[in-house]
């Protein structure tokens, strides 16, 4: 009688984030870093779709109904989280998104006015309103960094990392203590996607 086969075990499952990124360059760009920076730890799927803070939400419902009825099927797996990275800026029916994000387990990275706001963070404290091109200015006077980030640039933010999340984290708090409906201007949850990879990476 032959000797029952043994199993190969695989190692633990690393931890699948599908994130929709609003823009084509900078998002992407900073994503890519991390993406790349954690891979071994964590599985992060980029779809090529971007849009606005509505149509990227209504993607994300949409990929995520998809991949639980393939999953039923015996035909895949789901991620483990679903986000969606956006800014307020000046778009449309952004309170919409919100809502459906909530109502269908979709985690969002809001920054207000936009995702340089979260980057100029990393250098210094900022609690007043800006315009996006005030912050866009004011990043590239600190990393040389237009629409695209360059390694260094993105070396540079990676240091500062948990200094920027604090500032966010406090801006936070300000807001709620003013009772500024959130997200206020200025602010950014951007950190809340790169903490979960990170903690996901770290279990």
């Amino acid at each position: 009688m032959a000797a029952p086969r043994r199993k190969v075990g695989r190692g633990p499952q690393r931890k699948s984030f599908l994130v929709l990124v609003e823009g084509e360059v900078t998002e992407a760009d900073y994503l890519l870093y991390w993406k790349r920076r954690l891979r071994l730890r964590v599985q992060v799927d980029v779809p090529d779709f971007h849009g606005t803070p509505l149509s990227l939400v209504e993607k994300a419902v949409e990929l995520k109904a998809e991949e639980e009825r393939m999953e039923k099927r015996g035909r895949g797996r789901m991620h483990d989280e679903y986000w969606c990275v956006f800014d307020i800026d000046t778009h449309p029916n952004v309170p919409e998104a919100i809502e459906l994000a909530r109502a269908n387990g979709i985690a969002l990275a809001i920054s207000n006015p936009c995702i340089e706001l979260w980057f100029l963070l990393h250098f210094t404290e900022h609690s007043a309103y800006i315009e996006c091109a005030d912050a866009a200015r004011s990043v590239k006077a600190k990393t040389g960094a237009g629409k695209s980030i360059s390694p260094d640039g993105l070396e540079q933010l990676s240091e500062r990392f948990e200094t920027a999340k604090e500032r966010a984290r406090r801006l936070e708090a300000k807001h709620r203590g003013d009772g500024t409906p959130a997200p206020g201007n200025p602010s950014s949850g951007a950190w809340r996607l790169i903490d979960a990879m990170q903690m996901a990476g770290d279990l």
